[in-house]
C-alpha cells in the first residue's frame, strides 16, 4: 500500500513540475540525448510528455453498510478485481489502487479514455460499483505519458495477484 502511495506521490509531483512549466511559458528543448521519440509516440505523449486520462475517484456508495452478506461481499469484490484486471488487459485502466478511506474516499483509478462518458461505460462492468459499495466521482486528468509503462513493469515485480 505504501508503494501506491508512493507512486502517486511521484506521479503529482511530476504533473506539478510539468504544469508548472506550462504556466510560467517556459518552452526548453529537452536534450536530444534523452528524448525518446519512438517511445514518446507508443506511450501517445504530446511535447511535454504528457497525454489525457479520466481520474476516477471511488467513494463509499449508498449500499456500503446494507451489504452485510459476507458471502455477497466477497463475490463482489471479486468482481471488483477481475473487472480491474480486464481493464488492465485492455490498456484502459493504468493506475489503480487503494485510499486510506478517510471523507470516504476508497480508491482510485486512471483510465486510458479521452472523455469522462467513456469512462462511465468501463464502470458499469464493475459489480461492487453497480451494487452500490462504491460510487465514482469522474474528473479528467493531464499527467504524464510515462504511467502508461506501469502496467509492463508491475507484471515483472508482482509476485502475488490481488483478489
Amino acid at each position: 500500500m505504501r508503494s501506491v502511495f508512493k507512486l502517486l506521490a511521484l506521479m503529482l509531483g511530476l504533473n506539478a513540475l510539468a504544469c508548472a512549466a506550462l504556466i510560467t511559458g517556459e518552452d526548453k528543448a529537452v536534450s536530444e540525448s534523452t528524448y525518446d521519440a519512438a517511445l514518446a509516440t507508443e506511450l501517445g505523449a504530446d511535447d511535454y510528455g504528457m497525454r489525457s486520462y479520466v481520474l476516477a475517484i471511488l467513494k463509499t456508495g449508498p449500499n456500503d453498510a446494507s451489504i452485510t452478506d459476507e458471502a455477497k461481499r466477497k463475490e463482489l469484490f471479486a468482481g471488483h478485481f477481475a473487472n480491474m484486471g480486464v481493464m488492465a488487459e485492455a490498456e484502459q485502466l493504468v493506475l489503480a489502487g487503494p485510499l486510506d478511506g478517510k471523507m470516504q474516499r476508497r480508491g482510485i483509478y486512471v483510465f486510458n479514455v479521452k472523455s469522462i462518458e467513456a469512462a462511465q461505460e468501463l464502470i458499469k462492468a464493475d459489480p461492487a460499483i453497480a451494487a452500490g459499495i462504491f460510487e465514482v466521482e469522474l474528473h479528467q486528468y493531464y499527467g504524464s505519458a510515462a504511467l502508461m509503462a506501469i502496467q509492463k513493469t508491475h507484471t515483472k515485480i508482482q509476485k502475488k495477484k490481488i483478489g
